[in-house]
């Protein structure tokens, strides 16, 4: 009799082995599925459009300079590859040209990692850089465009006029001009047909406008539209209405650089307004879940516990529908 038990219990086991492996496989697929398709995928549509987050750190990075905290602890000693300053990367399968906006600390890295995306035409640097403002996360980058980097010839920069005057006008970024970079207009509220398939329209958004206006930038691909604004004070500020700027794209790119006051409470919060998340969720909650589904949080403090996709912050974000940017997503413009 003890025979068949054992038989009987064998084939449970066998049955439930099985099981298990058919779950892990279905969970790897599902995360081929969600990472970057490979180049012979995507060559196929030549008027594809597509979007990579090349960063979604605040300007200083993570971990940040002289931090002691715990949430740069770990880092100093294991880095995390995929902690970089905020930037975006387009590439235009059409034209065949890539285009970056902003230009980080990160930048290095982050110009090979959008000359590998996509499609390899063997141009390393951008077609064209397009920069926000003059706040160290989003232009110091530049440098490597110059003779002791890159020494790139005439790399073109866009930017508002503020901007483009501030690069004038200072040093070391005067050295640039007409030599290593090519500065370019770009207007206010006006579209600019960078290419057949891919359009950019800059606009302003209230922020500490020390040296420069900060630029916030819409994309519009063959198919969809993207909103980015990465540095804004607070949504209140604007003299538009954030919640109806965002029915008209299909990604909105918003800044979430803290995520309450609890993890600044050692500085002055008048110095450094930001719409905390918590703050954004609670102006969007009655947004249908369509809506919410194209926000996704970007440029986060150090500090801020979304970073970390286990943390119960991130987690919480996720079950109010909204999403959070994590570096190498690809969204299809």
């Amino acid at each position: 009799m003890l025979q068949p038990q054992n038989s009987h219990m064998k084939l449970i086991y066998f049955l439930l082995f099985c099981l298990i492996l058919s779950s892990c496989n279905t969970a790897e697929s599902e995360k081929i599925k969600t990472s970057i398709p490979e180049t012979k995928k995507l060559v196929d549509d030549k008027d594809r459009v597509s979007l990579i987050i090349l960063g979604t750190v605040q300007d200083a990075g993570s971990p940040q300079i002289a931090c002691t905290k715990s949430c740069c602890k770990d880092l100093f000693s294991n880095p995390d590859p995929t902690r970089k300053v905020v930037s975006i990367g387009v590439a235009d399968y059409k034209s065949q040209r890539k285009y970056l906006f902003e230009a980080t600390p990160d930048m290095p890295s982050q110009v090979k990692r959008l000359s590998r995306f996509a499609f390899d035409n063997g141009e390393e640097i951008p077609h064209a850089t397009f920069l926000t403002h003059a706040h160290i996360g989003h232009y110091t980058g530049l440098m490597y465009y110059g003779k002791e980097a890159m020494n790139a010839d005439k790399a073109r920069v866009f930017a508002l006029p503020k901007m483009r005057s501030f690069l004038i006008k200072n040093g070391p970024w005067s050295q640039l001009i007409d030599s290593n970079i090519s500065l370019q207009p770009i207007e206010e509220g006006r579209w600019n047909p960078i290419s057949e398939n891919f359009r950019v329209m800059a606009f302003t958004v209230p922020h500490r406008d020390e040296f420069s206006e900060t630029a916030g930038y819409v994309f519009y691909g063959k198919k969809k539209s993207a909103l980015f604004i990465p540095d804004i004070d607070k949504w209140s500020k604007w003299d538009k209405d954030i919640i109806k700027e965002m029915t008209k794209v299909d990604y909105a790119f918003i800044d979430a650089t803290f995520y309450d006051a609890e993890e600044i409470n050692n500085r002055d919060i008048s110095e450094i307004p930001h719409p905390f998340i918590i703050e954004s969720m609670e102006l969007f909650k009655d947004l249908s879940k369509s809506e919410k589904r194209k926000i996704y949080f970007i440029h986060m403090n150090h500090t801020n516990p979304a970073l970390n996709a286990d943390s119960p912050q991130s987690k919480k974000i996720i079950e109010n529908g909204f999403n959070i940017a994590r570096y190498n997503d690809v969204f299809e413009l």
